[in-house]
């Protein structure tokens, strides 16, 4: 029996090297190209970035998701959970290191599920960082909820024709392909009559209507696409996967998604907190440090536990990921994870503004945008509300009610049995 919360000396050399890579090399970028991670790169920042990829690259930590034979390092959830942490204190480092969203999980299903030509035709030039893609699930009338989806795609001799409307289709305006969630047979229901497909962007008859800005974001800086498929016509080799198994590739490119975004929250969760405690110690109020006000105290007190939580439950959900090999046996901990992420930031930057003061609300910290970003998490991936509903599913699996009168704790009950048991009066 072993119980072990320490990292392997090599491995943790390797995330001592991407700590103070990130810190130093890549978060200048933020400040310099706050809004330009995802967008493709012209030649000023080719200059700056393609030497930081070659960095990473000689590293041996590019595109550590991947399997080997992909350019990857094949590491299991843990130690992508270990890496992320890192990687969640910048918004540029996960184009540094291949693994911004949502072209790992895009990267990932065309690994798992791609033909040998869908992996030469989209997977290299995207695991390259030549190209961006989207992930077009979601729909106006539907939003996450699959069984209110009614994008469609009809079998036409040797093509597919694909009609609907797609609703934050992420980083759609600078993307090269889709991944198109469609029902091919819809008596089938959502669980297996829909299907996916890849689909150019340069397709006739792919419409991006509008380009929706996040709440942080300048408007013309928007990349939340509302898209309409009008008779997309793509060929039947653009199918991903097998007919009517969406849902199930949805599950592999979802549930690892969901352990990242965990993960490079606890990341960003540790900088505000960082900056909390780094302002109670600055900062004097009526001849005392905030540092030795009792409410700074409780706020330090109240962050730093939550977030030791929170990182041991994202670490264990991703340990039981790589003991399993099956997202499966592990959603009721990944939606739980998925909850817990925009309320733990939400409250421990919140926390860090309150202790900034008057400074915390403006753009001259960090913080306003990490406090912003927080019921953004609590959308991407599914809405709070729902991974509540599969927690409490999941957990009930595990009980029983009783048929009697009384529950099983019923004190007078367990004592009438406890006193038969002993033979006594």
């Amino acid at each position: 029996m072993s119980w072990d919360f320490e990292t392997d000396p090599e491995f943790q050399k390797k995330l001592d090297w991407v700590d103070e890579f990130v810190r130093h090399e890549v978060e200048p970028l933020d400040l310099v190209w706050p809004h330009d991670n995802y967008k493709p790169l012209d030649d000023e920042h080719r200059r700056i970035v393609d030497p930081l990829k070659q960095q990473v690259r000689d590293m041996g930590l590019w595109a550590c998701h991947l399997e080997p034979a992909l350019g990857g390092q094949g590491y299991g959830q843990l130690k992508l959970a270990l890496l992320n942490e890192i990687l969640g204190r910048s918004t540029w480092a996960p184009v540094i290191f291949g693994t911004q969203a949502p072209d790992t999980g895009n990267a990932e299903i065309i690994a798992h599920f791609g033909t040998p030509e869908q992996k030469a035709t989209y997977l290299q030039p995207l695991l390259n960082g030549e190209i961006f893609s989207t992930y077009s699930m979601t729909e106006p009338q539907g939003g996450a909820d699959v069984s209110g989806f009614e994008t469609t795609a009809v079998r036409d001799g040797d093509d597919w024709v694909i009609n609907g409307w797609k609703f934050f289709s992420s980083n759609a305006r600078y993307a090269s392909f889709f991944i198109v969630m469609a029902y091919t047979d819809k008596d089938a229901g959502p669980h297996n009559g829909m299907s996916m497909f890849l689909v150019p962007s340069d397709t006739p008859g792919v419409t991006i209507e509008r380009n929706l800005a996040l709440i942080h974001e300048p408007a013309e800086e928007g990349s939340e696409a509302y898209i309409h498929y009008d008779n997309v016509r793509v060929p039947a080799t653009a199918l991903l996967g097998e007919e009517g198994k969406a849902f199930q590739v949805a599950q592999v490119r979802l549930g690892g998604g969901r352990v990242h975004h965990a993960m490079r929250t606890v990341g960003l969760a540790q900088r505000a907190l960082d900056m909390m405690c780094e302002r109670a110690l600055s900062r004097v109020t009526r001849g005392r440090q905030l540092a030795e006000r009792e409410t700074v105290q409780t706020f330090i007190a109240e962050s730093y536990a939550q977030l030791a939580q929170f990182r041991l439950f994202v670490l264990r959900t991703a340990w039981l990921i790589d003991k399993t090999q099956d997202y499966s046996q592990c959603r009721k901990d990944i939606s739980a994870i998925k909850f817990l992420t925009p309320k733990v930031l939400h409250d421990i930057v919140q926390r860090s503004i309150q202790v900034h003061g008057a400074l915390g609300v403006t753009q001259d910290t960090p913080l306003a945008k990490m406090w912003i970003t927080a019921p953004v998490m609590g959308l991407v991936d599914g809405p709070t509300e729902v991974h509540l509903r599969q927690v409490a599913r999941g957990v009930l699996k595990d009980y029983e009610g009783t048929d009697g009168l009384w529950p099983t704790e019923h004190i007078p009950s367990k004592l009438a049995a406890a006193k038969a048991k002993l033979g006594v009066a």
